[in-house]
């Protein structure tokens, strides 16, 4: 029987609740199911950062709701500095929201629903595959248990390596330093309890090394290490497609934008010997890794500097990993549509496999609609940032939406409405900017979100 209301009426009886929910959450688009869970992880770490134990001293509503997304959504824009604003368990807060973030929605429940079950729902499976844009033929389960694993590893072995080289640089804490900032650059957040970042290591081989080397594993993306794992157990004789798409373009990525800065940026070709390529090493890889970490100041450089950070914040990270951007195979494949349109050629081809028109039709949709959106922010944050530089205001949207960090220094003094464009930004970023787009475009349906960072 129904139980009554305090007016007579009737109470839905809680098996109908359940039911419906269960219905509403099996029924809607994986697309928002994702945009849904980041929020609610974006909400509970806005609650956290608020607590008076988590404060060093007051911070403004605005600037922890801006903390909380910028963790959650890997970026690494702050409009407070975390070392001095926050206590240890502040702290302790950015830190799991930036690995709740770089592992992504529905991996860590996911992965504790497979501990306890063996096996995933389908509404878990379908938004798994959703979110990192899995190919029909692999395992989800697998791959999250791999995910998980390979995450904890490699951020403790980071850690161990950071550990006596932060000390040997006279570093306090050395020990909570490197467990912070191993896990902020395999979750390519960017955050960073030095007062200036990595600006005092910018000739230290070693912390320059770890750093990177932690960044790259991150934003490489999971399913190379999926197709690793497979090939080391003889299941695969050669690296998947996605695989040699990913490698070959974020080397070549990385590589150009060493020597470019390198040679033609003033504040860094001055620098002596080996530590001018180390730091413009270090500077393209954080752009195209999406890590945002900077080890020379960003608000200095020059023009040309400014357009190839640009450029590779722009097309990002890779998929099924923990940077952002457009992606590296979006922007393979967009280079091949148009190598097609030049040749006159009706296929599409990247690196002698032909793509699907599906799939040649998103990567043109998700750059439209991160051009349409940067546009749309740009005008807006020089509407609110009054006397704002166009390229400053273009270098800070582009870092947010492709969820990169680097700040040329309007980040700290934006307004509030500023700041709420930039949270947006950053949201929309963490949730992939295609993903986000149809979350709030589509009804509820079965099918799967349509990725826009997918070789298939």
């Amino acid at each position: 029987m129904p139980s009554s209301g305090p007016t007579g009426g009737h109470y839905p009886h809680p098996s109908r609740q359940q039911a419906r929910f269960r219905h509403k959450v099996q029924s809607s688009h994986p697309a928002r199911l994702m945009a849904a869970g980041y929020l609610g992880y974006m909400r509970a770490g806005w609650s956290a950062l608020s607590l008076p134990a988590a404060q060093e001293v007051p911070v403004r509503w605005i600037d922890t709701l801006f903390i909380a997304v910028s963790a959650v959504s890997t970026t690494g824009l702050v409009t407070v500095g975390p070392g001095g604003s926050f206590t240890a368990f502040g702290e302790a807060v950015i830190l799991v929201l930036m690995q709740a973030g770089g592992l992504g929605y529905m991996t860590i429940g996911s992965f504790a629903y497979l501990s306890f079950q063996n096996r995933l729902t389908a509404v878990r499976a379908r938004g798994a595959r959703a979110a990192f844009g899995l190919p029909s033929t692999l395992n989800v389960a697998q791959f999250l248990r791999a995910v998980v694993l390979y995450t904890a590893a490699v951020q403790a072995v980071g850690a161990l390596a950071l550990w006596p080289l932060f000390a040997q640089a006279g570093v306090a804490d050395p020990l909570w330093m490197a467990v912070f900032h191993a896990v902020s650059a395999f979750c390519t957040a960017g955050f960073s309890l030095f007062a200036t970042g990595f600006e005092p290591f910018v000739g230290n081989p070693g912390i320059v090394a770890v750093i990177s080397a932690l960044s790259v594993l991150g934003a490489l993306g999971f399913l190379i290490v999926v197709d690793t794992l497979q090939r080391g157990l003889g299941q695969e004789r050669r690296v998947g497609f996605s695989s040699r798409v990913i490698i070959v373009v974020s080397g070549l990525l990385i590589a150009g934008g060493t020597l470019v800065l390198a040679t033609l940026e003033p504040s860094i070709a001055a620098r002596p010997g080996a530590e001018r390529w180390l730091a413009a090493f270090f500077q393209a890889m954080t752009a195209a890794t999406t890590v945002g970490f900077n080890t020379v100041p960003i608000g200095a450089v020059g023009g040309t500097a400014v357009m190839v950070f640009v450029v590779l914040m722009v097309i990002g990270a890779s998929p099924a990993g923990t940077g952002g951007g457009l992606k590296t195979t979006t922007f393979a494949v967009l280079l091949a549509e148009m190598r097609a349109v030049l040749r006159q050629r009706s296929d599409v081809v990247l690196m002698g496999r032909v793509l699907p028109p599906e799939r040649v039709r998103m990567a043109s949709a998700a750059l439209i609609y991160y051009l349409v959106v940067l546009s749309l922010a740009v005008t807006v944050l020089l509407v609110t940032e009054a006397g704002a530089r166009f390229d400053v205001g273009l270098f800070e949207a582009v870092s947010a939406q492709s969820t990169v960090g680097l700040s040329m220094g309007l980040t700290g003094a934006l307004s509030d409405p500023g700041k709420l464009v930039v949270t947006v930004l950053m949201y929309a970023g963490r949730v992939g900017i295609l993903t986000f787009g149809i979350a709030f475009a589509l009804r509820a349906t079965h099918a799967p979100a349509a990725r826009d960072d997918v070789v298939t």
